[in-house]
């Protein structure tokens, strides 16, 4: 199918979000992997992950490059050889990337599930959700909780980085749809506009790193 939703998030930077329907003989053509790709792909054993691969490198083409655009650091965070930031994430049938021209971002796609419910101990302090009127909008808000965080983990890259001592997500309504968030870690502070949508019960969250963070 088609591209399943695009996001101007302004003039620099583009959200680009992907339902894999596809076979994946259909998803293949027309793709060309690098050798370091083609060998990542091999060893994917599921088929739903090696769809989710290469409907990856179709979005890579709608943003205006191809799969030899891209290389990874010793902790796999992407880049782009031409100097653009970009993040990349994928859950069960759906895949994003952000591409931006002006800020590091992040970006993270989660089912909704009640499993978030026994992991939450471990990123946020589950105090903060005793207002909310049912578990549906408590697994609701972790989930965009968790995907702000596993942004602003991605856009950092760091080894020691704690999701529940080092970054914090300001307290956001469902109706605002964004909200700020902020990493301290060993004495460097930064600070991160969030976004977040959700559809078909998956929540895509998407992160900037602000020009002004230390």
């Amino acid at each position: 199918m088609p591209i399943y939703k695009t996001i101007t998030v302004s003039s620099d930077t583009k959200v680009y979000i992907w339902k894999v329907t596809e076979s994946e003989n259909s998803l293949a053509k027309n793709v060309i992997l690098t050798e370091h790709c083609e060998l990542r792909m091999q060893k994917m054993k599921s088929k739903m992950h090696r769809r989710a691969f290469l409907s990856i490198r179709h979005l890579f083409a709608a943003a205006g490059f191809d799969d030899a655009a891209v290389y990874y650091n010793d902790f796999g965070k992407p880049f782009l050889h031409d100097g653009r930031y970009i993040s990349i994430t994928h859950s069960n049938e759906f895949t994003a990337i952000i591409v931006s021209k002006a800020l590091e971002v992040g970006i993270d796609i989660e089912k909704q599930r009640d499993k978030i419910l026994r992991i939450a101990h471990k990123f946020t302090p589950l105090e903060e959700y005793r207002t909310l009127a049912n578990s549906e909008a408590i697994i609701r808000k972790l989930t965009i909780v968790w995907g702000a965080k596993e942004s602003l983990y991605k856009i950092y890259a760091q080894p020691g980085l704690s999701f529940l001592k080092h970054i914090d997500v300001k307290d956001f309504y469902f109706s605002d749809l964004e909200t700020t968030a902020q990493i301290l870690y060993e004495g460097q502070k930064s600070n991160y506009k969030v976004s977040f949508l959700e559809f078909e019960d998956f929540t895509c969250v998407y992160a900037l790193r602000s020009k002004n963070s230390i």
